[in-house]
């Protein structure tokens, strides 16, 4: 007989991740499904929306000489950034990813579906990268293959530490964090395969 019971073991404003735990004749799966945080979006699309407002009803009134056909045009403009804004928020809060010890099954901001299997997992590996020119830093979390190649990663602007530091624990995979952060172009020189082609491009840090 198959049971299946879900458990919440974490959740927040921060983001938020849940064991779900299949049994089947006596043999249990436990997966722990983590989320991205959840305040991005808001953080982001407030002050979207307060400096739209304005720049819209200033449109309106500016094209109002134009005649109802611009005010129309307008008003059909702003309808289709509302939309497309709502569309992305809820993409945003269907992006998650679900880790169990057979490996990480990722379903991305654009619907995406992409696995990994345990078998091909090497290792978790954790670094803080500076965020532009500034000093600013940022949690990077890159799960790799046995070739250096970034299978997954996590980015601690999306992503809250209490979800990063379960990772390798789920997997059971080794877990090497360095300690003195980067720019994106060192990364590159070191380990050019964890990044996208597009990163890393710049000037390297003095």
């Amino acid at each position: 007989m198959s049971t299946a019971t879900v458990v919440m073991v974490g959740s927040g404003d921060a983001g938020g991740f849940r064991t779900d735990q299949t049994s089947t004749e006596g043999r249990g799966l436990r997966v722990h499904t983590l989320r991205p945080r959840r305040t991005l979006a808001r953080s982001i699309g407030l002050p979207v929306l307060a400096l739209a407002l304005p720049l819209l009803v200033t449109l309106g009134w500016v094209l109002r000489p134009l005649g109802p056909v611009a005010v129309a045009g307008a008003v059909l403009a702003a309808t289709a950034l509302g939309a497309l804004s709502f569309a992305a928020w809820i993409r945003y809060q269907r992006t998650e990813a679900a880790v169990s010890p057979h490996g990480i099954v990722e379903r991305g901001f654009f619907g995406r579906i992409h696995s990994v299997a345990r078998r091909d997992i090497a290792g978790v590996l954790r670094l803080e990268t500076y965020r532009g020119d500034t000093l600013e830093t940022v949690k990077q979390l890159f799960v790799v293959d046995r070739d250096g190649r970034c299978v997954f990663r996590m980015r601690g602007t999306f992503w809250d530490d209490a979800s990063m530091d379960l990772v390798s624990r789920i997997l059971g995979v080794d877990e090497v964090v360095r300690a003195e952060p980067v720019t994106m172009s060192e990364l590159r020189a070191t380990d050019p395969k964890l990044l996208y082609w597009f990163e890393g491009r710049g000037l390297r840090r003095r």
